[in-house]
């Protein structure tokens, strides 16, 4: 690769996730890592309080703090993760409740394609008209969106 080459690949490549790390709560990410702690404050000195293993798990980003991030679980509880174990890729997880079904189009005629349990968590692409497009790991359709936990009531998503 060439020098310049290589130099504009280096600054588009430390400029995205910067731009990501820019952007003003509230917003949806989601755990990046297999492995992320939360903290009881922004800074590694601070006590862990909870260590998720569960990637793709949608969270809420409510305050950030440099290079950390105030988020908020499914469950409601609250606590500081650093920015690099947060993606942006939107996910969500299926509410609480009877398994709910994941239809072929967007709208409630549509057919059933399977039902998605509770605590079941997707990665989703579209979402409008009060409906998202999830995958769910090589299955996909339409979910409503109150059906789900990781999208703003209204929420547009491209």
């Amino acid at each position: 690769m060439a020098k310049g080459a290589l130099t504009a690949f280096l600054i588009v490549a430390v400029a995205a996730p910067a731009a990501a790390q820019d952007r003003q709560p509230p917003y949806w990410a989601s755990i990046a890592s297999g492995q992320a702690m939360t903290r009881t404050g922004p800074g590694k000195n601070y006590p862990g309080v909870w260590l998720y293993q569960r990637r793709d798990l949608p969270v809420r980003v409510i305050k950030k703090y440099d290079n950390w991030r105030l988020i908020q679980d499914p469950d409601g509880a609250q606590g500081w993760m650093l920015v690099t174990l947060l993606s942006d890729r939107r996910t969500a997880l299926v509410k609480p409740g009877a398994p709910r079904p994941v239809r072929v189009g967007a709208y409630d005629g549509a057919k059933a394609r399977y039902m998605a349990e509770a605590g079941v968590v997707g990665r989703i692409s579209k979402c409008n008209d009060g409906w998202c497009r999830i995958e769910i790991g090589k299955h996909d359709g339409f979910i409503r969106m109150w059906d789900i936990w990781g999208v703003s009531d209204g929420e547009v998503v491209d």
